[in-house]
């Protein structure tokens, strides 16, 4: 419930006469819904403490609060100039005009007054002290988002409902953007706060404080699981004083206590702060360790990578630093699934498809640093047809260390030649692509199946490395629409579909054949693409099988979460003493050290004929 103890101390200091009269109280303005039952309509004499001044408005908190938990004490009023000749702890009284902004239709509104004419100040010098989240307010709740959400905030169907249609009643304690929206416009403390994610190139950084947390993983992010994505998490904008966010803070680094105003802006719910965010302690150790997983050199021990290395080409100048990742952070896999890699001039949008220089490149730079002398297996695609950045030709590939493995019985298949499985449990293509003429792959990466053995040709396995379509698209997690926007799930249900059908066929053939899949799924694991994809394959998920605790399983950073879009998965056959880690080489670091924006992961697994 809304202490009004706060309240009560700024009447005592501004040392007033008589109680305030207002015909619109604030609260009142607010309601207890998203949006403002007096929007489009003039409100008079409505009083207020100035409890913070941005460069286009003033916030005001009431004189007069009330106990409803949903409606906030607090307003802001939007005008350039209103504020001029305000200073914070002034108590004023205005007229104007209430009015839902966006500045965009897939955000939630923000209720402000507009027009603002001042009316009287009432007195100057009162204490605008900040509510501490958590003691002065309540918690903010950490499982659900929204009731609209109808419990999983990553439902299949989404965007079955708006909130600026809908308009629910807030339920503050139990959902997350009723919490942040009851608190809008309102002056707060968040205590012990810590960073979850680095910051966004405007300086923008995630945060938790002293309250309760689901998700909290051991470097200090929280990681999205099952039908929770961490709601209690709140990001912290521009300084309203002025003053840039540090753009060094790492996942897990302490910022101490932040002070500024609850709002939402560009489909967040925001604090902005009075002044920048400031380090007080830096987490250690700032790189992770290598992984542990070493090759045993034949079919018992193999070791297997999987990489997005972000756009790769032979110009590229993070090239060298990929290369180090791939030498003395995963220490030279066996075989490494490769996923975007461009095109031999990057960029370039002209007739180029062939990686043959991105690629030698690659392997060139880690051979020069102690890396073994890998080889390389890809397939062309056709010119401008698998997404990506325009004139990169984005593809999937193979790097496999030569003095282990070979192809087995090598056949190119052609970028539009779909592969298949022959009798025996053959492929028709070595390696080849999965339909790659079927409209689901439609401006996408399609997978590109290989199968490989040792150099005796007495163990093999198969291989499908893909990177399923992305989610542009998608809304924010915290926008209108509920289930938010979960762009491009459709086609990932098909994509996945597809090649776990080529899985199941591998499998009708031989119950026992070794199989891995491995790349960028741009999915996870718990939503329904990939529980499907799951069912019809019956891989297992190398998460599970090397028993990674759910709070660790992460690869990226996005929004407020640590979460996991690359994944592992292998064929009953391979679960006996597989062993798994994610290498959090780029989720680690700041944002100007990022290599990628994903992490490697390693496998180790045996091989041989059972």
């Amino acid at each position: 419930m809304k202490t009004e103890s706060t309240y009560l101390r700024f009447l005592a200091a501004a040392a007033l006469a008589g109680q305030f009269v207002s015909a619109e109280p604030i609260a009142q303005i607010n309601g207890n819904t998203y949006l403002s039952p007096y929007n489009g309509k003039n409100v008079t004499n409505v009083n207020g403490l100035v409890t913070a001044k941005g460069p286009s408005g003033i916030w005001i908190r009431s004189t007069a609060p009330d106990s409803d938990e949903r409606s906030s004490e607090s307003v802001y009023v939007f005008d350039r100039n209103f504020g001029k000749n305000l200073t914070v702890g002034d108590v004023i009284q205005l007229n104007g005009t209430v009015t839902e902004y966006r500045s965009s239709k897939a955000y939630v509104y923000l209720t402000e007054i507009i027009n603002p004419k001042l009316v009287q100040k009432i007195s100057s010098g009162s204490a605008a002290t900040p509510r501490v989240i958590g003691k002065d307010t309540l918690s903010p709740p950490n499982k659900a988002f929204s009731a609209l959400d109808n419990g999983d905030v990553f439902g299949v169907p989404n965007n079955v409902s708006l909130i600026s249609v809908s308009n629910p009643t807030l339920v503050p304690r139990n959902y997350g953007m009723d919490f942040w929206e009851s608190l809008s416009g309102e002056l707060v403390t968040v205590k012990s706060a810590h960073a979850l994610t680095k910051p966004n190139n405007y300086g923008d950084t995630w945060v938790v404080g002293d309250w309760k947390v689901t998700g909290l993983n051991s470097r200090g992010g929280l990681t999205t699981v099952d039908k929770d994505a961490n709601p209690e998490a709140i990001i912290i904008g521009s300084p309203l004083d002025g003053s840039k966010n540090p753009a060094i803070t790492r996942v897990g680094d302490t910022l101490g206590d932040i002070t500024g105003i609850v709002s939402y802006s560009f489909g967040y719910y925001t604090i902005l702060p009075l002044t920048a965010l400031n380090v007080v302690k830096a987490i250690e150790p700032r790189l992770p360790p290598p992984t542990t997983l070493i090759s045993s050199g034949d079919c018992s021990g193999l070791t297997v990578g999987s990489y997005n290395v972000e756009n790769l080409w032979a110009g590229s100048a993070h090239l060298v630093n990929i290369s180090d990742h791939i030498v003395n952070y995963l220490r030279s896999p066996n075989l490494i699934f490769v996923q975007e890699i461009q095109d031999n001039n990057g960029e370039t949008n002209d007739a180029v498809v062939t990686a043959n220089l991105t690629l030698t490149t690659l392997t060139s730079a880690i051979s020069s640093i102690g890396g073994p002398e890998y080889e390389f297996v890809e397939i062309d695609p056709v010119d401008d047809k698998d997404g990506g950045a325009p004139g990169g030709n984005i593809r999937q590939a193979y790097l496999y260390n030569p003095d282990i493995l070979q192809l087995r019985k090598p056949n190119f298949g052609a970028s539009t030649e779909a592969n298949e499985v022959l009798p025996g449990s053959e492929l028709k293509y070595n390696p080849g692509r999965i339909e790659p003429q079927n409209p689901a792959w439609t401006a996408s990466r399609k997978p590109l199946v290989a199968e490989f053995e040792t150099l005796d040709g007495k163990n093999s396995f198969f291989t499908i490395n893909v990177h399923f379509g992305s989610k542009g698209g998608s809304s924010s997690i915290e926008g209108d629409a509920r289930p938010p926007v979960n762009g491009g799930v459709e086609d990932r249900q098909e994509q996945m579909e597809l090649t776990a059908d080529f899985v199941a066929d591998i499998l009708a053939e031989d119950k026992n054949a070794n199989i891995v899949v491995a790349g960028d799924f741009n999915e996870f694991a718990f939503v329904e693409p990939l529980e499907n994809f799951l069912a019809i394959s019956n891989l297992r998920d190398m998460d599970e099988a090397a028993n990674i605790p759910p709070l660790e399983r992460y690869t990226y950073l996005f929004d407020m979460n640590s979460q996991e879009l690359d994944h592992m998965y292998i064929s009953q056959a391979l679960k006996p003493k597989a062993q798994y880690e994610h290498v959090h080489i780029n989720t680690w670091v700041t944002l100007a050290e990022q290599i990628s924006d994903h992490d490697p992961s390693v496998a180790k697994l045996n091989v041989c004929k059972k």
